[in-house]
Formats: C-alpha cells, sequence, structure tokens
C-alpha cells in the first residue's frame, strides 16, 4: 500500500495518531502522570511549586545554545503541521496587521480572569506555585523568555487548533466534538501545573477554538498566546519574583 492507494480517512488518522503522539498528545499523558503523582505526595499541590523555564547550562553562551534547541523543537512541531496542511492543498491565511489587534482582545480575555483563576486555585488546593522563570543568567534571560513565549504561542496554536481542527472537520467530525478535542488536549498538558491549569486551558480551548472556526485565522491566536506568556515571563522579572500583591 502507498500513500496514493491508502484511503483518505486511514491516512488522516494515521497523520493525527503520529502527528499528537510526537507532539502534545505525548505531553498530555506525561503530564497527567505528573499530575497524579503530586496528588499522591504527602505535600498537598498548593505546597509544591514547578518552575516553568529553568536553565540548562551554568555556561551563559551554552545555556542560550540548549533554550535555542529545546524552543526549536516546537517551532519544528508547528512546521510539521503546516507542511502536512500545506502538501495537502489546504490554504494559510497570511499574515494581516489586524491580527495584532484581535490577538491584544484575546490576550486580555483569557489572561486576566486566568490570573485571577490561578490565585484563587493556590488559596484553594487546586494549583501548584507556579514559578514563571528561575534562568541563572540574567544577561539572556529576557531574549530566551521571549523566545520560549514565541515558541509556546506559534507551537501550540497551530497544532492544536489550526492542523488539529483541520484534520477532524476533515474526518467529518462536527463543531462541538472537534471543539471538545481540542480544548481537552490543551488542558491536558497543562496538568503539571496543576487541576486548576487544565481547567483554565479547556476554557481558553473554546474561547480559541471558536474564535478560530468564526474567522478562519491561526495569527491572532498565536499572538495572543505571546503576550499571555511574554506579560507572565518577563514581568515576572522585572518584580524580581515578587508576587505578594497578587496575596501569594
Amino acid at each position: 500500500m502507498t500513500a496514493e492507494t491508502m484511503p483518505r480517512k486511514t491516512r488522516l488518522r494515521a497523520e493525527i495518531l503520529l502527528v499528537l503522539t510526537v507532539t502534545f498528545g505525548m505531553s498530555g499523558l506525561r503530564s497527567v502522570l505528573r499530575l497524579i503523582d503530586d496528588l499522591l505526595a504527602e505535600e498537598a499541590l498548593n505546597e509544591q511549586q514547578v518552575t516553568l523555564n529553568v536553565s540548562q547550562s551554568e555556561f551563559p553562551w551554552l545555556d542560550l545554545a540548549l533554550q535555542l534547541c529545546s524552543a526549536g523543537v516546537l517551532f519544528a512541531w508547528g512546521g510539521l503541521a503546516l507542511f502536512l496542511l500545506i502538501i495537502d492543498g489546504v490554504r494559510i491565511p497570511r499574515w494581516r496587521w489586524s491580527d495584532l489587534g484581535w490577538g491584544a482582545v484575546l490576550a486580555a480575555v483569557i489572561g486576566l480572569p486566568g490570573l485571577g483563576l490561578y490565585v484563587f486555585s493556590v488559596h484553594t488546593g487546586l494549583s501548584k506555585v507556579v514559578v514563571p522563570t528561575g534562568m541563572a543568567h540574567p544577561e539572556i534571560e529576557v531574549p530566551v523568555l521571549l523566545l520560549w513565549s514565541l515558541a509556546n504561542a506559534f507551537g501550540e496554536e497551530v497544532v492544536v487548533v489550526m492542523w488539529l481542527f483541520t484534520r477532524l472537520r476533515h474526518l467529518g467530525w462536527g463543531l462541538p466534538a472537534v471543539l471538545a478535542a481540542s480544548s481537552i488536549l490543551r488542558g491536558s498538558y497543562h496538568l503539571y501545573q496543576g487541576v486548576s491549569a487544565g481547567f483554565g486551558n479547556i476554557v481558553m480551548g473554546l474561547v480559541y477554538g471558536w474564535f478560530y472556526h468564526r474567522t478562519g485565522r491561526v495569527w491572532p491566536l498565536v499572538i495572543a498566546h505571546f503576550l499571555i506568556d511574554a506579560v507572565a515571563f518577563v514581568g515576572y522579572t522585572a518584580l524580581g519574583g515578587d508576587l505578594s500583591w497578587l496575596g501569594l
């Protein structure tokens, strides 16, 4: 059997299985297992801590090189998804300046309530204490944090929204099922931060998924995701890690 003779739906199912296994599907499974391990620990969830961005070497130049390699994986995941769509004849929307405005709106719609949910969840034991960065080299910290913000945004929104939406629709799935699948996937790979992170990202997935369904545009989602992460990562650094104003 070749790709030309394989039934289209069989090929699409195989593509979905392989891409998700390589990318966010496996990340989701690992995250679920980590949450189970955390819940079984003696410490309460809100007494545990997770750091999102850490140094990978004691030498700044080598740390930067390793960070570039790690972030490059996410860019490659997004690139793979785009490539698979392009060779199948799917049109990729071009960038528009209006995407910036929509991105800012979506970032505010998700980011501000998300911050409130996080603070509430830490106080109620539904979330770990999330430390946005613990990097050891200040001279490269901000550029690396911005790099990771862009890598997360590009990889997640292209794969979890644009590619997955397109492929599931090609399989004949209805909109409610597609929204649920994309949102649950997004929530799953954030569960290592706590139960509330999974719930919050499911809501984010529903909002972003609905926007994509209505507009067919992925770039506002990438911009919104970048802004949310960049503000959280760089803002934490600018504040010197002091979150007492949030009651934490």
